[in-house]
């Protein structure tokens, strides 16, 4: 499906085919550019390029017919194009080129923005809200691009990947520049940087989060995946970098980086966490020292807290103003969220005999552990856990490992197969988590197929509202893939719902009705 339809500028520069390529007509005109055919509006450069499943080029007439005022490709792409009526160009790797061709055809609007970008494996989300809410306690008007969603202002879409193609990041920057945004924070995946999707985009300030296994089905090991986080701290994409040291990765970066770099981290760093007791400063090199409210509970969510008011800082913002913007901030959709039952019967929409009920995105080993640290709570700690199909495999016994160490009780269920047979990913994550020693697993493991299901088996193995339920994996997402169809599935709804049958059919039981099965 397309990124983001419909976030256009509306205003552009009608720039000649020429100014992109020399042997192109002179009379040929673009208004816009997309590497979607079903995105094609009158005056745009289709960029025909080759994909997982087909050529691009393959759609040209339909992008001809869309109004498409000339189509690039390679070679491959220019024999299937054929005649369409409309200028047909070359270039040897138009992907290659489609960051450069995307900024030019918009103007370059990334140059008028303050572009701050976040990398890492876990909380990239978490900080560019952050950012943003910095941000908008400095005086801005802000713009945000990331998993959840893209925000033009307070105009909300829903995103599609973390890091859109390089023709609609150049297009939603120019649709923020054109409604007066004045800063964007932005997400920057590691497959952002192998594919192009910032080229173009030279950021004020790039922020590095941290790195830990995840995306080995698309990098060859942790050496390829750090080199590609790391493309984006060099001068063609950056100005500054920000690098959290607290693992070996960042480290790593904050050393080899050719850029101007401050560290940050809750040990030895120029910008570094003292007292996280009842409160937590954030120290800086001149003695500065600010108070660093955490909006968001768990150790590594300092961490991000500490990560973007010294972006903010670095970028020009007033050391106090970004901290108090960060504290500020509400929230992020799917992080470490509370969700209560809306009909529980409680004034507040709580039922006091509940059990806490939490939902986190968190997909990587590293990530599940920081979050069942995180939790504490008076009683038992019952977590919801699965693993993606057709995605790193070497992560699903980790991923149960890591579950098993943390909660006293591991539901281990379908996150979204897609492909792939679900109870085989049900079983590596099992594995690993019996593969735990005895000494180290907190309590017992349960499987249960389908999700709400493993939901509803969680909750009644509380106890109480002295338990913590957790639902790991999905966050923020809406949907579940299964056989290649996606089916309407938030987490945060359906744990809403089930804590309102929990009130309604087990509150009065005793605890626990042994469903689920026990493996």
């Amino acid at each position: 499906m397309p990124d983001r339809p419909g976030l256009r500028p509306r205003h552009v520069t009608p720039l000649p085919l020429t100014a992109l390529d020399a042997t192109a007509p002179a009379d040929v005109l673009v208004t816009g550019v997309t590497h979607d055919s079903r995105q094609v509006r009158p005056g745009d450069l289709y960029m025909a390029l080759p994909g997982a499943v087909t050529h691009g080029a393959r759609f040209a007439a339909a992008a001809a017919e869309a109004g498409a005022a000339a189509i690039m490709t390679d070679d491959e792409g220019l024999g299937l194009a054929g005649d369409v009526g409309v200028p047909v160009l070359r270039l040897a790797d138009p992907r290659a080129r489609l960051g450069d061709i995307a900024a030019t055809v918009y103007g370059h609007p990334a140059r008028d923005l303050l572009m701050l970008g976040v990398t890492g494996t876990n909380g990239k989300t978490t900080t560019t809200y952050l950012l943003e809410s910095g941000l908008r306690a400095a005086g801005h008007t802000t713009g945000l691009i990331g998993t959840v969603e893209t925000r033009v202002g307070d105009e909300r879409v829903a995103s599609v990947r973390t890091t859109p193609e390089a023709t609609d990041v150049h297009a939603l920057l120019a649709v923020m520049r054109e409604r007066g945004v004045t800063a964007c924070a932005m997400e920057v995946s590691s497959h952002a940087m192998v594919f192009g999707r910032v080229d173009g985009v030279v950021f004020d300030v790039a922020g590095f989060t941290n790195l830990s296994q995840d995306h080995l089905d698309f990098h060859a090991d942790l050496d390829d995946y750090f080199a590609a986080k790391a493309r984006l701290f060099t001068p063609e994409h950056a100005r500054r970098a920000v690098v959290v040291t607290g693992d070996e990765y960042g480290r790593r970066l904050a050393a080899s980086t050719p850029l101007p770099v401050v560290t940050v981290s809750l040990g030895d760093a120029e910008w570094r966490v003292e007292h996280l007791g009842d409160g937590a400063v954030l120290a800086g090199p001149d003695g500065e020292k600010l108070e660093l409210r955490v909006p968001i509970p768990g150790a590594f969510n300092v961490a991000n807290a500490a990560l973007a008011v010294t972006m903010l800082v670095v970028a020009g913002v007033d050391g106090a103003t970004a901290a108090d913007g960060v504290a500020a901030c509400p929230g992020v959709p799917g992080r470490m969220e509370r969700v209560l039952g809306s009909d529980a019967g409680a004034a507040d929409g709580a039922d006091a005999a509940a059990p806490v009920a939490v939902v986190d995105f968190a997909h990587t080993p590293d990530a599940i552990d920081n979050v069942l640290q995180a939790l504490h709570p008076r009683g038992r700690l019952i977590a919801v856990v699965g693993a993606g199909g057709d995605r790193d495999r070497d992560k699903r016994p980790l991923m149960g490992a890591a579950a098993a160490r943390g909660a006293d009780v591991v539901v281990v269920t379908d996150d979204n197969p897609r492909s792939e047979d679900a109870a085989a990913i049900r079983a590596a994550v099992v594995a690993g988590a019996h593969a735990v020693p005895d000494a180290e697993r907190a309590g017992e493991i349960l499987e249960v197929g389908g999700r709400r299901e493993a939901v509803r088996a969680a909750l009644r193995s509380a106890r109480g509202p002295d338990d913590t339920v957790v639902v790991l994996g999905k966050g923020h997402e809406q949907g579940q893939e299964i056989a290649g169809v996606v089916h309407p599935f938030d987490d945060r709804d359906v744990l809403r719902e089930e804590l309102v049958r929990w009130s309604e059919e087990v509150r009065p039981m005793a605890p626990g009705d042994g469903r689920g099965k026990t493996v």
